[in-house]
């Protein structure tokens, strides 16, 4: 590093012709640089400048050291100007992990609109509803939905997304209706078994949280499966709007217990904490955050 800073400070004493230009520019006092050139010569163990009263001239030597030093000092200047582009527009792989069914169902369209404005961008996304590491893993960022546990990531809210209990009017025909979420104990209910608080639904009582305890006989691992299975008639599942608010526009499901309906669930871009965000992830989580930010379609008209 000292090499490469006499060569800096050399290279600019001669492009300012003078110790004290040089000194100004570097923000330095003109003896440091002088003797900064002294030490360079030294080592190098030949004469760089000739120094009279009244200017600065190379010597031959001094010549061709400087063309180097400008090579590196412009390579230097251009390598620095290249992670500044970085920084500004989004360029390599962008590795992505989010859960299958939102994956599937709604991020294809937005992640092509954001690639076809970024041509020098490569995407892979995988989708998996298991928890993944996403440091361990190498993956840029990942989508996740609901309560975060406590970690070092960064988390940046781009959507929501209502929770629903549901059935089809086959069942409630077969079944009858529950009137109060209490009365789900008598009913075939889907639990999802990757849900942290799974075998217990969420709901809101005058304005007090409740949980209901279920156990109807159903388990799954895919919000896509449960839906499928609810509209067949084979029992109440608790589902994201984003998952069944089609079927519920629809008449394939009805909504059940909508007075009793708990806070929307929360959606959210997760990346490692970097000081020095890239612009990939940086410029791709406000894009999701804008293209969510309205009232999502899997809400519209519920």
């Amino acid at each position: 590093m000292n090499n490469l800073t006499g060569m800096m400070i050399f290279a600019q004493v001669v492009q300012s012709g003078s110790f004290s230009k040089a000194a100004d520019t570097l923000g330095m006092s003109k003896s440091s640089v002088s003797k900064k050139i002294t030490f360079l010569e030294d080592r190098l163990g030949v004469r760089l400048l000739n120094r009279t009263t009244r200017k600065l001239s190379l010597t031959e030597v001094g010549q061709v050291f400087y063309e180097r030093c400008e090579r590196i000092m412009s390579e230097a200047e251009e390598a620095e100007l290249a992670i500044t582009r970085l920084q500004d527009e989004p360029r390599g792989h962008l590795k992505i992990s989010a859960p299958v069914s939102f994956g599937i169902k709604h991020l294809g369209k937005p992640l092509a609109t954001f690639m076809s404005q970024y041509e020098d961008l490569s995407v892979e996304v995988s989708l998996n509803d298991r928890f993944v590491d996403i440091v361990e893993e190498g993956f840029d960022m990942a989508i996740r939905i609901g309560r975060l546990p406590d970690s070092s990531l960064i988390a940046k809210k781009i959507g929501v997304s209502r929770l629903l209990v549901v059935a089809a009017p086959s069942y409630l025909e077969k079944h009858g209706r529950p009137q109060h979420p209490h009365d789900l104990e008598d009913h075939k209910c889907m639990s999802y078994t990757l849900s942290r608080g799974a075998g217990h639904w969420p709901f809101v009582e005058d304005g007090k949280p409740m949980s209901v305890k279920i156990d109807g006989g159903i388990k799954v691992n895919n919000g896509d499966l449960a839906r499928d299975m609810t509209i067949a008639g084979a029992g109440i599942a608790y589902s994201p709007s984003f998952i069944i608010g089609p079927d519920v526009r629809e008449g394939r499901v009805e909504v059940l217990f909508g007075e009793f309906e708990p806070e929307p669930v929360n959606m959210y871009a997760v990346y490692p904490h970097n000081r020095h965000l890239s612009a990939k992830v940086r410029l791709f989580v406000d894009f999701l955050k804008d293209w969510f930010s309205q009232c999502p379609s899997w809400d519209t008209k519920l």
